[in-house]
């Protein structure tokens, strides 16, 4: 993803300042100088990067008291500041209120990913309950009313353009006109592409904007142009006066730098942004949540709003879990939800603890296929097997054989698949005994009971081969008893180099039975 090189080199530069056994002003200077050549190799304008600096070490500085753990300070000092860099506190986004029009006008170079943008936008308001409609103002480039009917047709959005007619200031007129009759909420109006110089064109968007009196005006801005991004955008801003930005082409490998010098010359805030050519490829922009991704942070935040958006069949997965109970059938509507909420980097940059750097390492394709080899074992179960939680398996293994079999996998992948089942099982029924006063009958004290724990204890450690795999398969799992929570850096680390021992079927069933899942 661009700028993920610069979100390394800034996370190496201050982890080098926490390496430190002394943090001097030497160490600073160093971090500082780090982090200044990674921004300016990524685009960012000079003159940001220099106040930068000095607002870093001026806070540093200013914060720097007895007592204060320097490390954390500067740590969190140059995650604020970069914060600052990319977002507008003084200027408020634009919201759009439902039963009444809202116009937004698109405008943006040629090349910048306009049209595919305004299908984007208009599924993001869709899906939030919106009534929305596009309208194609394009008639200069040839072909651009065709591909945003396709794309609006593959969406499902109304749109409206012209074959005939080459005045984009009637097209747009006519287009918002006939929307707003038919009271839709957000009308998007896709403009053609236009450089600074032009300014014949630069004429018309003004004569647009005239004609359709847009609610909000965006600027839509590729990633990859760089430094002419500034001069670009302050040409836009004084004709189309934007109240916002839609960065594209997030994706690409090209430097980002000069999209965020963009958002500081025109003191614009950045509304979304575009990660790819899916409609899915498309979130609302935090400065927050973007400088949390690029350290590796995460960005649960904006998990969550994507998560919402989607919609997605819970089925009796949540009445189950407040139950106490997580079947292989809920087990399988999650992964199946996970598939369906676009691509699996996207979600791991926005979980903590470094997880988009490792889907890097494992690969997009190579964890799509592994999670499809897990949803095709439960395609190949029965409604009678996916219904239970798993016992079935451990008292006929003979079951297992023919899932594998069904579904081209190991016995071994689907011993897996049930032990993970399992684990979701027992923290569902974990958080029902915690709500509840935990430890009635039947509950988790029952089937972990003391002796239970101590004779499986008592086997793996008879067994150091055994014992060696099971803390290979978590990750090192850590605490007494392996109370801990699996160190899913390691596991993925050695998932993705082949290093992971797989415990044995003989293994895999004492484990299960011994931990009370048989």
């Amino acid at each position: 993803m661009v700028l993920a090189d610069l979100g390394r080199r800034i996370n190496n530069a201050v982890g080098n300042v926490t390496k430190s056994n002394v943090v001097d002003a030497d160490v600073i200077s160093n971090m500082l100088k780090e982090i200044c050549n990674a921004l300016l190799e990524s685009d960012v304008n000079i003159k940001l990067v220099a106040q930068l600096r000095e607002k870093i070490r001026k806070q540093i500085d200013a914060e720097d008291k007895p007592g204060i753990n320097k490390k954390k300070l500067i740590q969190k000092v140059v995650f604020d500041e970069l914060v600052k860099l990319v977002d507008c506190n003084e200027a408020e986004l634009f919201k759009p209120k439902k039963k009444q029009t809202n116009v937004i006008m698109m405008v943006g170079l040629q090349g910048a990913g306009k049209t595919t943008t305004c299908t984007k936008l208009a599924v993001y308001y869709q899906r939030r309950g919106f009534k929305v409609g596009m309208v194609c103002g394009d008639t200069f480039r040839a072909g651009a009313f065709d591909q945003l009917k396709q794309n609006a047709t593959k969406a499902k959005i109304p749109y409206y353009g012209s074959y005939t007619e080459t005045d984009p200031v009637k097209v747009t007129f006519d287009g918002v006109e006939e929307f707003r009759k038919e009271k839709f909420e957000i009308i998007i109006v896709d403009t053609s592409g236009r450089h600074r110089q032009e300014e014949d064109l630069f004429e018309e968007m003004v004569q647009i904007g005239k004609a359709i009196k847009p609610n909000q005006t965006i600027m839509v801005l590729d990633a990859s142009i760089g430094q002419s991004a500034e001069s670009q955008s302050k040409a836009f801003k004084e004709s189309s006066d934007f109240g916002a930005i839609i960065i594209t082409k997030m994706d690409s490998n090209s430097k980002g730098g000069g999209a965020l010098s963009a958002i500081a010359a025109t003191n614009t805030p950045v509304a979304f942004i575009a990660t790819g050519e899916h409609i899915q490829n498309f979130e609302k922009f935090s400065g927050r949540g973007f400088i949390s991704k690029l350290l590796g942070i995460g960005d649960i935040e904006g998990l969550m709003e994507h998560v919402q958006s989607m919609n997605l069949d819970q089925g009796d997965t949540i009445k189950n879990f407040k139950e106490g109970k997580f079947t292989l059938q809920d087990f399988q509507t999650q992964l199946n939800n996970i598939m369906k909420m676009g691509p699996l980097s996207k979600l791991a940059q926005m979980l903590p603890g470094g997880m988009g750097q490792l889907m890097g390492q494992v690969g997009e394709e190579e964890a799509s296929k592994r999670l499809k080899r897990m949803i095709y074992i439960m395609d190949s179960m029965t409604k009678q097997e996916l219904a239970s939680d798993g016992r079935l398996f451990i008292d006929q293994p003979s079951r297992m054989v023919r899932v594998a079999r069904g579904s081209g996998t190991s016995v071994t992948e689907v011993e897996l698949v049930l032990l993970q089942q399992k684990m979701m099982a027992r923290m569902a029924l974990q958080s029902k005994n915690m709500m509840s006063g935990a430890g009635g009958p039947g509950g988790m004290a029952s089937k972990m009971n003391p002796a239970n724990m101590r004779r499986a204890m008592q086997q793996m450690q008879s067994n150091p081969g055994m014992m060696d795999n099971m803390m290979n398969m978590f990750g090192g799992a850590g605490g007494a008893g392996g109370a801990g929570m699996p160190d899913m850096q390691e596991m993925m680390k050695q998932m993705s180099s082949g290093q992971m021992k797989m415990p044995s079927q003989q293994e895999m069933m004492s484990m299960m039975k011994q931990f009370g899942m048989g």
